[in-house]
């Protein structure tokens, strides 16, 4: 997680050092302000890896610390674990039962037909003898008996077969399918929260400084690591009332710093819509020339490490 914050600088040094800049009519007092970015998590635990030191350049993607993670780690494992036991049980219930037990009843059926025909045969025998007065009505009813519920077990077990190779029902199918995607969306849910326990550097930057030490508590959210990105280094410097109209964003400038070797170059990005003025004062007309308005000047990132966050600066318009 990260956030974004800017230098506090002193806003009435600033309109000091302007009142001082009308020796050149195009140069103007400033400083440099760092927009820093604020590497934290959103979960809490115990700093275990701090990989960024101050005055290192990180490069994106590059770690800068990590958390505890063991709890994190065991719930992903559990939630895996629970998502391949909600898939097995799907997969069961599409392919019906298993081949073993469907050859058991057809062996039961097979078993059933032959006792059927065997059925059948006694009751035809039986029939012929009762015709010639060979056995009573009551032997030949117990034939035809026996020849009905063996072709009713038939019957029966032939269903079973069939029964055997279906799949679950729709509903207990619907019901699984749903068990299924909510272990699907525990186990996303816990690897975000293992994620959350190492964080990267979003964007190349230097390490301004790092805020806890190996071994300390970080509360969710607390930032661990304060990084300066190129394109976040930036210029502001105030203009008269008179010169704002001129003003837009793209206009180029140049940067004067001491130690440089040579003027920074870079281009206006916001320009204020709101007056400030050089304390002290009390507005009236002759007092116009103190209104100020404040400008943003960005630098190349390739420039950016010449100049330090507040650091005063010299700017001349182009």
């Amino acid at each position: 997680m990260s956030r974004i914050s800017g230098t506090p600088i002193c806003l009435l040094l600033a309109a000091a050092l302007v009142a001082c800049s009308h020796q050149d009519r195009d140069g103007y007092q400033g400083y440099v302000e760092g927009e820093f970015v604020y590497l934290g998590s959103s979960q809490s635990g115990k700093l275990t890896e701090l990989s960024a030191t101050r005055g290192q350049t990180l490069h994106a993607g590059t770690g800068a610390f990590a958390l505890e993670s063991a709890d994190e780690t065991a719930a992903l494992d559990q939630a895996k674990r629970q998502l391949a036991a909600a898939q097995s049980q799907l997969d069961d219930m599409l392919t019906g039962k298993r081949a073993p037990e469907v050859a058991s009843v057809r062996a039961q059926l097979a078993q059933a037909r032959a006792n059927a025909r065997k059925a059948a045969l006694q009751l035809s025998r039986d029939a012929a003898q009762f015709g010639v007065g060979g056995i009573a009505r009551g032997q030949l009813d117990d034939s035809r008996a026996n020849a009905e519920a063996t072709a009713a077990q038939v019957r029966d077990l032939g269903e079973q077969v069939e029964i055997a190779r279906l799949p679950g029902r729709p509903q207990q199918i619907g019901a699984q399918r749903a068990q299924v995607a909510a272990a699907q969306a525990a186990v996303a849910q816990a690897q975000w929260k293992l994620d959350q326990k190492r964080v990267a550097a979003p964007a190349e930057g230097l390490v301004y400084d790092t805020l806890y030490r190996v071994g300390e508590w970080v509360q969710a959210g607390s930032p661990v690591v304060q990084m300066l990105p190129p394109q976040n280094v930036k210029v502001r410097f105030f203009v008269p009332e008179a010169v704002v109209g001129s003003l837009a964003t793209g206009r180029a400038i140049t940067i004067h710093c001491d130690g440089c070797a040579e003027d920074v170059p870079a281009k206006i990005t916001y320009v204020s819509n709101q007056a400030e003025y050089t304390p002290p004062v009390i507005y009236s007309n002759e007092s116009r020339s103190k209104l100020v308005f404040m400008v943003e000047a960005h630098p190349q990132p390739a420039d950016a490490a010449k100049l330090h966050p507040g650091q005063p600066v010299a700017v001349r318009l182009q």
